[in-house]
């Protein structure tokens, strides 16, 4: 990410699909061309792990820090590469085209992949299977039998399991695999088919140029199998259930802080072991994509660390973290480092020294450029340093127009009108912002599609601090044309980003 470029910002699930929500299918393949065509080097997407409806089916609270989600297995690809049968897909629910189904797709998807993989294991493994089970071993024997023991529960968290299973009991554990061992062999073949599918779209994008950029969030969830399978990396109690969370301390957003109730890491266990898990997810998630984003890294730094079952994060205290000592481990592994931080909000000092020694690029994003004291905003456009990553938005944000019809105060129009030298009109500001980023000094920068096509509040990924409609964003067939392939090529070629 050392010279000019540009890319796109839309995750697998926001794929159009016939199947109610976005897969490794057909569209996923017509997107890339679409980067292709329009000069765009970068293809950014939300992480792919599986997720859980009981969090609302966020990308950012994972059942596994190594697996794939499920649902982004495209049924068409299943009928091309043969395990399964065109009459297979065959439906009659009433998907939505506009929005990710998660409901009604999940029984779609879980019934699908319930025949796919039973008719795999009754031909016989191939020895592509073997390879991949074998490659995988470190997580997907121990994830195959998570998912199957939660799915026999009825999903119930993980904190309402008997003792001996969150204890491990051996005796306990190896009775359940012997006595349910093609159960959980279905969870490895579901496994495989989204890995096979995933490995034909990366090279689809490699054969375009195409850079894909993932997102690795910093924590892990209690009730994942990470935390499962490995309880001395976090701080948890005799019962092996948490007791202390995650969370950030009250700022000028809250009075009272936030609570995220990840367990928060055991780092001289981890440290201990040369930071083995660690590392091992990040080479893993790289052997899916070229870089990654890792969310909230000043957390890498110190945490926020607030006692379990605490209503307010105003009790907690900060930690820290062997930072330096870590990302040094982890570039002896992996060449070049291919990490972005997201190092928005507070960023003390130490987390800048990080960031500068391993000349890790950080991100800013224009839309946090026109408050107070705007000639010294750090994401205003004259101060945006070369090694970054440029956002007009993220998934977290309102688009462009969403936030300049409902969200931008008085001040900030005001000062985004003095900065452009003229009044915007509504109906192109999403342009405007779009132009601003792409003359910027960014090495790279990043649109999401959203502003891309001038879509307003209702096309909004994700509001945080809530926790119910969100992740359901979806294009419509055709919405990317050939016409705006054009007009965004053209501006990337102005700017000199090809």
């Amino acid at each position: 990410m050392k010279f000019r470029g540009s890319g796109l910002l839309l995750h697998i699930t926001s794929l159009p699909s016939r199947f109610g929500i976005g897969d490794l299918g057909p569209a996923a393949f017509e997107f890339v061309r679409f980067l292709y065509d329009s000069g765009q080097r970068y293809w950014q997407i939300l992480p792919l792990h599986p997720t859980d409806q009981a969090y609302d089916n966020s990308p950012y609270h994972a059942l596994s820090a190594f697996a794939l989600n499920p649902l982004l297995i495209s049924p068409e690809k299943m009928v091309e590469s043969g395990f399964l049968g065109e009459g297979d897909i065959y439906h009659e629910y009433d998907f939505s085209e506009r929005k990710a189904d998660y409901p009604v797709v999940i029984e779609y998807k879980e019934n699908l992949l319930s025949v796919a993989s039973c008719r795999f294991i009754e031909r016989g493994f191939d020895a592509g299977f073997s390879a991949f089970c074998l490659k995988n071993k470190g997580w997907l024997e121990d994830y195959a039998l998570y998912i199957y023991l939660r799915k026999s529960m009825g999903n119930l968290h993980r904190t309402d399991w008997p003792a001996n299973l969150i204890k491990r009991d051996p005796e306990v554990i190896e009775r359940i695999k012997r006595e349910n061992s093609i159960e959980i062999l279905k969870e490895k073949v579901i496994q495989y088919i989204i890995s096979l599918q995933w490995q034909d779209l990366k090279e689809e994008c490699k054969k375009r140029g195409i850079t894909i950029i993932g997102d690795i969030p910093i924590y892990v969830d209690y009730d994942s199998a990470d935390v499962w399978m490995h309880p001395e990396f976090f701080k948890l109690d005799e019962k092996l259930k948490p007791f202390k969370v995650s969370g950030v301390p009250p700022d000028y957003f809250s009075q009272t802080g936030q609570v995220w109730n990840n367990p928060v890491y055991n780092w001289e266990e981890l440290k201990r072991t040369c930071y083995s898990w660690w590392i091992a997810r990040v080479e893993h998630i790289l052997g899916h994509v070229d870089y990654l984003r890792l969310d909230h890294f000043r957390g890498l730094v110190a945490f926020w660390e607030i006692s379990a079952g605490s209503d307010t994060a105003i009790g907690g205290v900060w930690k820290e973290a062997p930072a330096k000592d870590f990302i040094r481990c982890l570039a002896s592994r992996v060449p070049c480092l291919p990490i972005i931080a997201e190092d928005l909000g507070y960023i003390t000092p130490d987390v800048r020294e990080v960031i500068r020694e391993f000349s890790i690029p950080g991100m800013r994003v224009l839309l946090f450029g026109f408050g107070s004291g705007m000639p010294g905003n750090p994401n205003i456009l004259h101060n945006i340093p070369k090694n970054c990553v440029l956002y007009t938005g993220t998934h977290d944000n309102n688009t462009v127009l969403g936030w300049y019809t409902t969200d931008a105060s008085y001040d900030e129009k005001v000062n985004l009108a003095n900065y452009l030298g003229r009044e915007p009109e509504t109906k192109s500001i999403a342009l405007e912002f779009i132009r601003m980023a792409m003359m910027s000094a960014a090495d790279t920068v990043i649109i999401p599609v959203q502003d891309l096509l001038g879509l307003g509040g209702e096309a909004r990924m994700n509001k945080p601090g809530t926790d119910t409609a969100n992740w359901t964003f979806r294009l419509a067939t055709g919405q990317l044309t050939h016409e705006k392939a054009v007009e965004l090529r053209r501006l990337t070629e102005i700017y000199g980003r090809i």
